[in-house]
């Protein structure tokens, strides 16, 4: 690995970054950035940068750890082109630990390299590291929700555009977990709803956003949509994220043998074919992790974020089998939600983690029945009683962490469109064989709110939270307040976790301090 000072000094005497400032000339004949940056996968000494332009361009990245960009570090990011929607990213390497990382993007034209666009400038707060950083320690915290635009709730300019993009930022977390629905690209946006009180809510709609998506152009405007948020824009310039991905990605509730023989919005019926091209998609319009020259990377991940903190971010869309009654009796393909790999991938993680606090942030929750029809089921749970269909998954994760006495488990997760509180208790279960631990759900960031999902006591849960009345059977949109995200914060001195929810105003509704238990 290049030292940063040797790097920088390379980068310097190569001079291949010049720009004459005669052609820094605004018009159209020079590469664009309308739709801001962002960054994300943000581990010790490392981070994803990302942007994306309106023509063939080179992306070129400074950072510094200055706002001034003193000592100023160089490095060339990928190409943007037609094949990849003219998105490119870079890593940034050999960061130093809990400091603000300031960069800024330029494209530049690929026919004359004197032709650039203006500079595009985010911010991101580097990993702790393993190492004690230089000053007095500092809290870690993050923020995580879900659910972007749906059930037909698009971006409304005279109401402020997406509200809790912005709450969001006001409470500074130093970096946000998008648990799913990152877009809605089977959820067409017409220009205007009628509210119940008789007024009108405005969307702004884009030809992306006129249909379900089908094409990859489609599921990428579906993306770029989000984008033209102003709100959505600073966010994405100052907090950097960890991207999963749910269903609305490709189609509410899909799984990979699918085929949409019963929906006539759709002229490509084959949802291996949708969930490709939404699979590209979602991979050039998010900064995971992607570096050159390796292979297309596994949605699911961990992030280690120094030694209070790992992440583990799970993929529930890629590797199950088909929605069904959900009954049977035996792990298998036909039950698989998750998938034996990726369990046994997470298994092996979580014992090898020596982070105080192991997270799984999860696109789906345990113990909320979530149902795809009259008789099929679309997440973990079934029913009452004990462990069957995909909930074998579960049970044997649960069962591996308390022999295997790994401590200080906590789920973070979505896709209800509203905000709980759960504490899943052996005690009170079918299944016995595991440790108590919580589940925290928070959502939608701008769709329509839900009422209340039934329990499956399977797993013994208990409410300790619910941000919206049981008597709620209407889906409100944004315009109602009902939208919710999260908020973890560790302190460094103690380990305590408080764990926040909050409402579109960024007010807490909910907080819980959990205490870390030590090994014996």
């Amino acid at each position: 690995m290049i030292g940063r000072r040797r790097f920088i000094a390379t980068a310097s005497r190569a001079g291949a970054f010049a720009v004459a400032p005669a052609l820094l000339r605004q018009d159209s004949s020079r590469p664009a950035v309308p739709y801001g940056v962002a960054s994300g996968d943000v581990i010790p000494h490392r981070a994803m940068v990302w942007s994306c332009t309106d023509r063939p361009s080179r992306m070129q990245v400074e950072w510094a750890t200055t706002e001034s960009f003193r000592d100023v570090g160089r490095l060339l990011g990928s190409l943007a082109l037609p094949q990849n929607g003219f998105t490119a990213r870079a890593e940034l390497i050999d960061l130093p630990p809990s400091q603000r990382i300031f960069y800024r993007i330029t494209f530049e034209d690929l026919d004359d390299s004197r032709i650039v666009s203006l500079p595009a400038v985010g911010s991101f707060l580097s990993s702790p590291g393993f190492r004690a950083a230089p000053g007095p320690p500092r809290d870690l915290s993050f923020a995580w929700s879900a659910d972007t635009v749906g059930q037909g709730w698009g971006i409304n300019t005279d109401w402020g555009g997406m509200r809790i993009y912005d709450a969001m930022l006001r409470a500074r977390p130093d970096f946000f977990v998008h648990c799913g629905d990152t877009i809605y690209a089977d959820g067409p946006l017409a220009p205007e709803v009628k509210l119940p009180d008789g007024t009108l809510w405005k969307n702004v709609v884009t030809p992306a956003k006129s249909k379900v998506a089908e094409t990859l152009e489609e599921f990428r405007g579906n993306h770029l949509y989000n984008l033209l948020d102003d709100n959505v824009r600073r966010f994405n310039a100052e907090v950097p994220q960890l991207v999963l991905w749910d269903d609305h990605e490709v189609r509410n509730n899909w799984y990979p043998q699918q085929t949409l023989h019963d929906d006539p919005r759709y002229s490509v019926k084959s949802v291996a074919t949708l969930s490709a091209r939404a699979r590209q998609a979602f991979l050039e319009h998010t900064p995971i992790r992607i570096v050159k020259g390796t292979p297309v990377p596994e949605i699911y991940r961990r992030v280690p974020y120094g030694p209070l903190l790992e992440v583990f971010a799970l993929d529930l869309r890629t590797y199950r089998g088909p929605n069904s009654p959900n009954r049977q009796a035996f792990s298998g393909a036909a039950s698989a939600l998750a998938g034996g790999r990726q369990i046994e991938w997470l298994e092996l993680t979580l014992l090898a983690s020596r982070a105080t606090w192991k997270v799984i942030a999860s696109d789906l929750p345990i113990g909320l029945i979530v149902r795809d029809g009259e008789t099929n089921f679309e997440a973990f749970a079934n029913g009452d009683g004990r462990p069957l269909g995909r909930e074998h998954e579960v049970a044997r994760l649960l069962r591996f962490i308390k022999r295997r006495k790994i401590r200080n488990v906590v789920w973070v997760t979505a896709d209800v469109h509203y905000a709980a509180a759960h504490r899943y208790d052996p005690d009170r279960a079918q299944f016995k064989d595991f440790t108590a631990f919580h589940e925290f759900v928070a959502g939608p960031l701008h769709a329509a709110t839900g009422p209340p999902a039934q329990l499956d006591n399977t797993f013994g849960p208990q409410v300790l939270f619910n941000s919206v009345p049981p008597t709620l059977t209407s889906y409100p949109g944004p315009a109602a307040g009902l939208q919710f995200f999260g908020m973890v914060r560790i302190d460094r001195s103690t380990g305590v976790m408080t764990v926040s929810l909050h409402n579109l105003a960024g007010d807490k509704v909910y907080s819980t301090d959990l205490e870390p238990q030590r090994p014996v």
